[in-house]
């Protein structure tokens, strides 16, 4: 596992912390993508035994404490201690943070730890504009002109489509009267969550564009996640028109998450030069099976292609256990592969690196340009970043 050891880390997706101590069920809550902790025990699930295994002796506990054991600890040293020990050992050097989800708006982990960057959500945008916007066409013309002025100081935009109307969004985008005919029933409705398919699709094409001209990737939500979405519309095989459609543009797009639908956003990579695939969020949930779903992702995306994130959110737990499980399971991985010598040391090393970090930092020439032309690797090499 020394090819994973001692990469510095970029979380290329991530959301920030909860600023207080968690009582015990919200934090139960936090080990789950159900809406609440419920009548279940979420410490009896893979990730609940991560967390036990993994986190406890960042906070001076053996592993496998209880969890009773584990949240008298925590609450001891408090949110901040905990929170800063558990993001420290991640070995994180940039984090990448999605805004658009926060459970405390004020502290993002690059307040805590390390570097943080935001990723800007795009519905975002045109919800805060709603409630001010007029017409149906000053909505548009402002959803124009505030993501562009937003997108001046961020690293990448995102999209939670996925949640509000699936991702089967067409290839070419819906021309302005139709948009502005679903921004005007929108407008008329109230409803503060953009979830209208058509003017959707459109802010996705808008961002894309404007994606393409300021050279920042375009983050979509895939695979699972909380009970809002329909798993059924969330394969990212759902995008192949619109991927089609963009592939010449310049827009770059990171497929996130993916579980269970990791193959299919592999190959989405592999046929597709724009398409970044990572599996974030995944690792904690599925446990000792993290060695497949990695090697599955691996099947077809092209090395290149590949990314770092944890999704980590609200529990510092999550952006810790996204890095050490990533390191435990992926070099473990690499270990096989070498044993099978199906690659080199110098060869493992490198894709260690470029999967870490070094994908990351050249799919986000503004992060590039704030970490400097090079970023380093293990044993004191630092590849060139284009």
């Amino acid at each position: 596992m020394a090819a994973t050891h001692d990469v510095p880390l970029v979380d290329q997706h991530c959301h920030g912390v909860l600023a207080r101590d968690p009582e015990p069920e919200e934090f139960a809550g936090g080990l789950t993508e159900a809406a609440a902790a419920g009548t279940r025990d979420r410490w009896h699930s893979s990730l609940g035994l991560a967390v036990r295994r993994w986190c406890a002796p960042v906070l001076d506990l053996p592993p496998h404490v209880s969890p009773q054991d584990y949240l008298e600890r925590r609450a001891e040293l408090g949110w901040w201690e905990a929170t800063a020990r558990l993001l420290r050992a991640a070995g994180v050097a940039h984090w990448l943070v999605d805004t658009g989800y926060a459970p405390s708006p004020n502290l993002e982990p690059g307040d805590v730890c390390g570097a943080g960057h935001e990723v800007l959500r795009v519905e975002q945008v045109a919800e805060t504009l709603a409630p001010r916007a007029n017409s149906a066409a000053a909505l548009l013309d402002g959803f124009r002109d505030e993501l562009r002025a937003r997108a001046g100081d961020v690293v990448a935009l995102k999209s939670v489509v996925a949640y509000r109307s699936g991702l089967d969004v067409p290839g070419e985008c819906p021309p302005d009267g139709a948009a502005a005919r679903a921004a005007q029933g929108w407008l008329r409705s109230g409803d503060a969550r953009l979830t209208d398919p058509v003017l959707h699709a459109w802010v996705v094409h808008e961002a894309a564009r404007v994606g393409a001209e300021l050279e920042l990737p375009l983050q979509f939500h895939t695979g699972f996640g909380d009970e809002d979405l329909h798993l059924r519309e969330v394969d990212p095989l759902l995008l192949t028109d619109f991927l089609r459609a963009t592939k010449d543009t310049g827009v770059e797009v990171v497929l996130l998450h993916c579980w269970p639908f990791h193959r299919n956003a592999a190959y989405l990579a592999h046929v597709f030069d724009h398409v970044s695939v990572d599996i974030g969020l995944t690792l904690p949930f599925v446990g000792v099976r993290a060695d497949d779903v990695l090697a599955e992702a691996l099947e077809l995306a092209p090395f290149d292609s590949v990314l770092y994130s944890s999704d980590g959110n609200v529990l510092p737990e999550l952006h810790h256990l996204g890095a050490v499980l990533w390191r435990h399971h992926f070099g473990r991985l690499l270990d096989s592969w070498l044993a099978d010598d199906v690659i080199d040391v110098a060869g493992a090393e490198r894709l260690a690196f470029d999967v870490g970090a070094g994908n990351a930092a050249r799919l986000h020439p503004r992060l590039r340009s704030r970490m400097g032309n090079r970023l380093s690797s293990p044993r004191g090499r630092a590849p060139r970043l284009r």
